[in-house]
This record gives C-alpha cells, structure tokens and sequence, in this order.
C-alpha cells in the first residue's frame, strides 16, 4: 500500500464527507453550547470556542484523511493544554479520534494514536488537578479514565478493520473462485467442441474415403469387363450406386445431427449406426479380392466399441485399395475372445505412392478411436515379404468395469 493511501485511505464516498461533516458541526456545538448558555455571551469565552471547535471540526476529514485528523487534534490539544487550566466538552471527540484512526488507518501507523493518547492521559490531569491535593490513587484513576477513553474506541476500530479485511477477503476469494471456474468451463467447452470436431473429421473421412476408393474400384473393374462380360460389369454398377447412396446417406445422417434445431417440428435422423454384424456386407462390398475370416463366438458388446472396431475395418480396406495394388489380396479376421476383440487386416500389396492422402489422417484417426476405447493399435509393413498390416484389439467389459465373459 501506498504512502498516499495511507494519508486518504480509498474508498470515501461523497455521502460519507456529507455524513462526516454533519458529525464534525453536531460535535462541535454539543461542545460550546453549553459554554455559551453560561457565559450568556460573554466575550472572554470566545478563546474557549475558537479551541474547542478547532478539536472536534477536524472530525470532517476521519475517512478521508485520518492522520491529518490527528494531527490537527493534536496541535488544538496541545494548544488547550496549555491556555486552560480545565477540561472541556470538546475531549468527547477523542473516542471517535481514536476509533477512526484505529479503523481507516492500516497497518502499525495506527498504533501513533495510542503514544499520544497516553502521553495526553497523563499531562491532562496533571494540568487539571495541579491545584489540588490528589493522592496517588486519585491521579492513576484518572490516568485510567482518560486512557481507556483512548483504548476501548481503538481496540473496538482495530475489530472492526480486521472483520471488514475478512469480509473482502472472502469476496475477492468467491470472485477468484468464480473467475476460476468460469475458465475451466469454457476451457472443457472448447475441449468439448475441439473433440466433436475431430470426431466427425474422423466420420466424414473414414465414410468418404471408403466410400470413393469402393466406387473407383469397381469403376474400373467395371470399365475392364465391360466388353467381355457385361454382367460383372452391371453388378460393379450396381455396387457402385449402393455405395453412393449409403455414402450419401451417412453423411446426411451427420449434417442433420449437426443442423438439428431443438425448436424445430421435424427431429433429425438418428439412424443406427454401423455394427459388427455389417462387417462381412463391408468387406463383400469393397472389393472380390477381400475375404473375411471370423474366429470365436459373437457376444453383445456397447455400441461405440462396435462402431470403432467398424471404422477401422473401413479405414484400413480403404488404404488396401489405395495403396495395395490392383493385384493385392486382403484379408480380414475378426476374433472373438474372452473380454478381448481384435480386427486383423493384413494385404500382400507392393504399396504404391498416392501424394494425395492426406498425410496420413486415416492412421491418426483409427488410433484416436481405438485408444479412446482403452484398446491398442499396431498398423506397418509386414517383415520380411511385402503387404501391410493393422491390428486393433479392444477389451470388452461391462458395466461394473469386468471382462464380460463369453457363455
């Protein structure tokens, strides 16, 4: 804190000079009317006035300069310390000197309105009862008296400052909390958007990409065997369409999800979404040189395993019929085991270089998916004897978190 808000402590208000200036004149004549009732006038009561009110009118300045306050008090003590010989009305100011400096003033400078009110508690009375004959008990008495005038106002200050520090301090700490808070919600909602970006990247890619590589493939074959035998040709169109339209229809399933309006009369399509029993029509549909091999029984597994263990399946027939050659085989092995799934597909293609495949998204995507479901994913070149291979094992389990168990 600095020197100067320390000399005008922030925070005063308009209302509050108002307020303090009020108590500052209510003082003041509660101080001299009592002198101007006796004195009925009398001119040689004009010092007294001019003292008194030169104590108690610097109450003004409590909130907004409290060490000027005291200061002020100070100098008009001193001054009727030595001109009167008496107390006067005016010392009911020093409680409330004593408590503004102990509530607006922070930190030990406070303590200064202490010092000079003891060394005031003791040269008073001396000044007062010099013409007496007091005994020792007498004189410690009025110490006393004129020092818990000053201790009791200060120390009730002191209490009022700390509760009011406490009360700031608990609603800038709920502020902070909030401010907190409202970060880490729009931090996980942009995490939540960046993750449903990337998961329909992840859709749209591994339905588009699958879905062309299908198409041109049975273009071709189909171009080839169109003059020798027209048939093949039909069924590679016929393929083709279905192809297309499924294509079609997926995407129109993610667009609507996306556009769907909670208001609007018409909900969007929430068609099933791919399983493991449409693994063997994928596999027929992509190309006649895939064949799929299936080893144990099936058991029910949840939904987005079935989907993910599907998209890898996509994924990698579509870099087969990329990558592989016209002349590949592929091979796809599904297999059911006790708490454990794993999709094996393996080609023996020479692998060609396609400088449009995007950088290798399709890979990332299948090992976002597979991690996500707590499985792994291995995915490279065969050693030793050409073709590619992507393993994804995924474990199966329950609800309560145990390996489901085949009956």
């Amino acid at each position: 804190m600095s020197m100067v808000d320390v000399v005008f402590p922030p925070g005063a208000s308009q209302r509050d000079w108002v307020a303090d200036s009020i108590l500052a004149v209510s003082v003041t004549l509660v101080s001299i009317v009592p002198y101007i009732a006796a004195s009925a006038g009398a001119l040689h009561y004009s010092g007294l006035f001019a003292l008194s009110a030169s104590f108690t009118l610097p109450l003004a300045l409590r909130r907004h300069a409290p060490l000027a306050m005291l200061a002020l008090c100070t100098v008009a003590g001193v001054f009727q310390l030595i001109l009167i010989d008496r107390p006067t009305f005016s010392l009911i100011a020093v409680p409330i000197v004593a408590y503004s400096v102990a509530r607006w003033v922070p930190g030990h400078l406070a303590r200064s309105v202490i010092v000079i009110g003891a060394f005031a508690s003791i040269l008073g009375p001396m000044r007062w009862f010099a013409a007496f004959d007091t005994n020792p008990s007498a004189d410690i008495l009025y110490w006393g008296a004129c020092l818990g005038a000053v201790l009791t106002p200060y120390a009730i200050g002191r209490r009022t400052r700390e509760v009011a520090e406490a009360r700031a301090a608990q609603v800038s700490s709920a502020e902070e909390r909030y401010d907190l808070l409202l970060a880490e919600r729009e931090q996980q909602t942009k995490l939540a958007e960046a993750s449903t970006r990337a998961m329909i990247a992840r859709e749209l890619h591994d339905i588009v990409a699958h879905s062309l590589s299908v198409m041109i493939v049975q273009a071709e074959g189909g171009r080839a065997a169109a003059t020798r035998k027209p048939e093949v040709a039909a069924e590679a169109l016929d393929t083709i369409a279905e192809t297309g339209r499924e294509a079609l229809h997926e995407m129109r399933r993610i667009v609507g999800v996306l556009r769907s309006d909670p208001s609007s009369p018409e909900p969007p399509n929430f068609s099933p979404m791919p399983t493991l029993d449409d693994i063997p029509d994928l596999v027929h549909r992509t190309s006649d040189r895939a064949r799929l091999i299936v080893h144990g029984l099936p058991f029910p597994v949840p939904q987005a395993l079935t989907l993910t263990l599907y998209r890898v399946t996509q994924e990698a027939l579509t870099n087969f019929l990329k990558h592989a050659g016209p002349d590949a085989h592929a091979t796809v092995t599904l297999t059911y085991s006790r708490g454990l799934i794993t999709v094996d597909v393996q080609d023996d293609g020479e692998g060609i270089e396609n400088p449009t495949d995007g950088g290798g998204n399709g890979l990332r995507g299948m090992y976002e998916r597979v991690t996500s479901m707590g499985g792994t994913l291995k995915a490279g070149p065969l050693s030793g004897r050409p073709g590619f291979r992507v393993t994804a094992s995924i474990p199966v389990r329950d609800h309560a978190g145990t390996p489901v168990r085949r009956s």
